[in-house]
Parts: C-alpha cells; structure tokens; sequence
C-alpha cells in the first residue's frame, strides 16, 4: 500500500501545472511568497499578471494590492503594481498620478531609464497615452549595440531591452529601434535555445522569457528552441528552474515565465 500510495503522489506531482505551483504560495491575505519568505507587493504583482496572461483567475490578488499602495516606495513599484491592478480590472489612479508627478522635464520617468521604461508601460497598460517625451528619452538611451541598460549610460542587457522593445511598440514605434534591439537580443541567444542577461552568463528562464516577449511584441515569431528551453526548466511541482544549474526564487521565476509561454508580451491585453 505504501508503494502504491508514493506511486500515486508521484504522479500528482508530475501533473502539477505552474498555477497549482502558484496557488500553493498564495496567503490568506490575496499576496504571494516565496517558500519560507515574507510576501509583498511586487512579488504578488508578478504573480497575478502571470497567472493572468495564462488565463487564470488570481484570487484575493487586486485586493491585496489595493491596500498595501503605502508600501510602495520605489517608481518601478509603483509602476508594476500599477500595470498589475489595470491587468486585474481596476483603474489604479492614486498610482498613475505618482508616474506622471515622477516625470522630468527630458521625458524621464523617475531616475532610470527602467523606471521610464515602466512608466510608458503602466501607462499604457490603464488606457493613458504614453508620454511623448518618455518616448524620446528611451530611444535616445539605445546603445550602440542596440540595446538598453537599467540606467544611464549603464552596460545593455536583454531583459531591459525587451522591456525598452515592449513599451516603445506599446507607443507604436517601429523601423530601425526595434530591429536594432531584437539584434542585439539575437546576440545574446545560447545554443540551447535561451537566451542570456548579458554575454558570458548562460541562459536562464527569465531572460529567455523577457526575449520571446519583445519578439512577439514586434510581431516576430519566438525565436527557434526558446520555447522549448522554457519548458525544459519546468520541475514537477510546476515551478520553474531559474536556469539548468539553478533552482532559485521559483515564484518569481514562473510568474515571468508564464506571459511568454502564453505568447502575450507586456502591456497584457484581453
């Protein structure tokens, strides 16, 4: 009996699926955590515009986020729980008006060229245009290389490249920065199929999953293999590797890795 039982645990743990994975990391109180680690905003931010680009409901999600704003300190928090409240149904204005009063005078949305990034984002994602001059500001940071790094004048990387490639197309850009940053993202595609942060890294879940965004934002097929590469970190809990050799931060992970293998890239729409 003991034999059949295990056999049949093990079985129900290979038919976990990311969102039973998700779920399980899901309080009382509508947010998410890690294992063993305290729950918050930004990580139930994640989860809930993963689980809804996966076309799962996300529980007390919206709620929690609603009433934990105070917490937010940072621009890109606010801008991700406000991409995530305007995924979820509610118009997050308290939090769009904190975006737009972060906004200087060169188009820049509070100090980074990420933070900026995830302005127009946000913005687009509740309805609002986004800023021209925001626009402006985040193809005069494309480097050389075609890419965009975190803040200025900072070494490109491929997750903020898909990003920049996200909100510029959410902005209706198209022609050359495009080109140029899907590139730069093909430069940084592995053998395996994944794609790197920055050259030399390895792949790992969460760029490949940024990289298949910006393809699909461009109306680009994803890559060849990238998919797959996606799906080979999946561990029978439902969760995602980080990367082959590393198992880290798994909600956070999968929550990132799920609006790519759903094929829809950020602003999320219906």
């Amino acid at each position: 009996m003991g034999v059949k039982l295990a056999a049949l645990a093990a079985a129900l743990a290979v038919a976990a699926g990311p969102s039973d994975f998700l779920f399980a990391h899901q309080t009382t109180s509508g947010a998410f955590a890690e294992s063993n680690g305290s729950s918050g905003p930004l990580l139930t931010a994640w989860a809930a515009l993963g689980l809804h680009a996966a076309g799962f409901g996300t529980g007390g999600a919206l709620q929690y986020l609603s009433t934990h704003e105070g917490m937010l300190s940072e621009v890109t928090d606010v801008e991700l729980v406000a991409l995530a409240q305007s995924v979820l149904g509610r118009h997050p204005s308290r939090l769009l008006v904190r975006i737009h009063a972060a906004q200087h005078a060169n188009g820049r949305i509070g100090p980074t060229v990420n933070s900026t990034v995830w302005g127009i984002l946000a913005l687009r994602q509740a309805g609002e245009r986004a800023p021209r001059a925001a626009v402006r500001f985040v193809l005069r940071q494309q480097a050389r290389s075609g890419g965009w790094a975190w803040y200025l004048h900072g070494q490109p990387d491929s997750n903020d490249t898909a990003a920049a490639i996200e909100a510029l197309r959410s902005a209706g850009v198209t022609g050359k920065p495009i080109r140029r940053g899907l590139a730069y993202l093909t430069r940084l595609r592995n053998r395996d199929g994944g794609f790197e942060l920055t050259p030399g890294r390895g792949s790992d879940a969460q760029s490949t999953a940024w990289a298949v965004q910006a393809f699909l934002a461009a109306r680009r097929p994803p890559p060849t293999g990238s998919i797959a590469y996606l799906r080979s970190l999946r561990r029978p809990d439902g969760s995602f590797r980080y990367s082959k050799r590393y198992a880290t931060t798994p909600v956070w992970v999968t929550a990132q890795v799920l609006p790519a293998l759903a094929r829809k890239p950020f602003p999320l729409r219906p």
